[in-house]
């Protein structure tokens, strides 16, 4: 039985007997199966529409530069505390729901409740949560009580004993005491710990749909072990904290665009400098002065009479005579200083102008 040519490879044919029976290499007979082209697979993040992002990409900025910070101050206090080199980077930092955070925990993992507060904002704010890996908690532990210098390694679901609870309150507070340093290019706010949950699923803090936003961080221990710091902000918290964020940068903005002058030089106006009288200086040998007593006089090299000099902070600015006035101690100004030196200046340049007349 023939077989039958597809229109393709007749094409081919006509073409190789045009060209004098010579096949062009670009046109040889290729299996279909070799022909189909290799396509890689582009991953996108799924969106729910049902469930419209709650902030901005320009907030997510903000709270990805905070945590930048958080995660540069946490490196240097961990490995300066507990003498362990680490790397802690932000791996990311995303707007989810609540029971994506809580479905990636294990029943006997640690979660520590920490209270924010923000200054003059009376609302009691829902706390945030930060979980820490147990790998990463075990080996500072054992670097505090003296142990060496190796990376422990545990399973994810270890569960702590009553000691290890008690030294992992303390290294989370200073985890939690960072997150003040990290937000204060932003906003001023206070961070506590307020307790320790052992079982996640059970906390009601939060509901399971509620947007938050959870922050992935990624922690190098000496190379050898890569742990994680997972933090989760509810959507109520971050809303006060963008909201005086807001705040902030109109009045920010409204400063920067007023003319404020008369403003700022009633308060220079109204602002007390200390004024010093100086007759003059004089130095002594510490012997001397171990020696003087009650009765002993200075010889400052200079009359009663001569012109006091006043300082103001450390300038001198006017030149005056002592006397008394309403039976106090009184300086009557004569002179400003910069008035002198001026006149001066000016008697300086007159001399050059007639030195340079007369050798022309």
């Amino acid at each position: 039985m023939a077989d039958v040519l597809s229109q393709s490879q007749i094409d081919a044919l006509l073409k190789s007997m045009s060209s004098g029976g010579e096949e062009p290499e670009t046109e040889k007979a290729v299996p279909k199966e070799k022909t189909k082209a290799v396509t890689e697979e582009v991953k996108y993040s799924k969106y729910d529409f049902y469930s419209p992002r709650k902030f901005t990409k320009d907030k997510m900025r903000i709270l990805t530069s905070v945590f930048e910070n958080y995660a540069r101050i946490i490196t240097s206090q961990v490995n300066g505390v507990f003498r362990v080199m680490t790397d802690i980077t932000v791996m990311e930092v995303q707007e989810r729901r609540y029971y994506e955070y809580v479905n990636s925990l294990h029943e006997n993992d640690a979660v520590t409740l920490v209270e924010a507060t923000i200054q003059d904002h009376g609302k009691n704010l829902v706390p945030l949560m930060i979980y820490v890996s147990p790998g990463m908690i075990i080996t500072l532990i054992d670097h505090m009580l003296g142990g060496g210098e190796e990376v422990i390694k545990v399973k994810p679901e270890y569960r702590y004993s009553d000691v290890e609870i008690a030294l992992y309150r303390r290294i989370l507070s200073y985890l939690i005491q960072a997150l003040k340093d990290g937000f204060a290019n932003y906003i001023n706010m206070e961070f506590k710990a307020q307790r320790i949950e052992d079982n996640p699923s059970m906390m009601q803090d939060v509901g399971l749909d509620e947007t938050v936003a959870i922050i992935h961080l990624n922690v190098d221990l000496a190379g050898v072990a890569s742990e994680k710091i997972r933090i989760c902000m509810p959507g109520t918290l971050l809303e006060s904290i963008f909201q005086v964020v807001d705040s902030r940068k109109h009045i920010v903005r409204g400063y920067a665009y007023e003319d404020n002058r008369d403003t700022i030089l009633d308060n220079i106006r109204e602002s007390s400098l200390p004024v010093t009288g100086q007759l003059g200086t004089i130095s002594l040998d510490l012997e001397d002065i171990y020696h003087l007593k009650e009765g002993d006089v200075i010889d400052m090299n200079k009359p009663k009479d001569h012109d006091v000099r006043l300082f103001i902070g450390r300038q001198a600015w006017f030149t005056g005579k002592m006397g008394i006035y309403k039976k106090n101690v009184a300086v009557r100004i004569n002179q400003r200083l910069y008035e002198e030196d001026e006149t001066e200046e000016e008697e300086l340049d007159l001399d050059v102008e007639l030195e340079t007349a007369a050798l022309e």
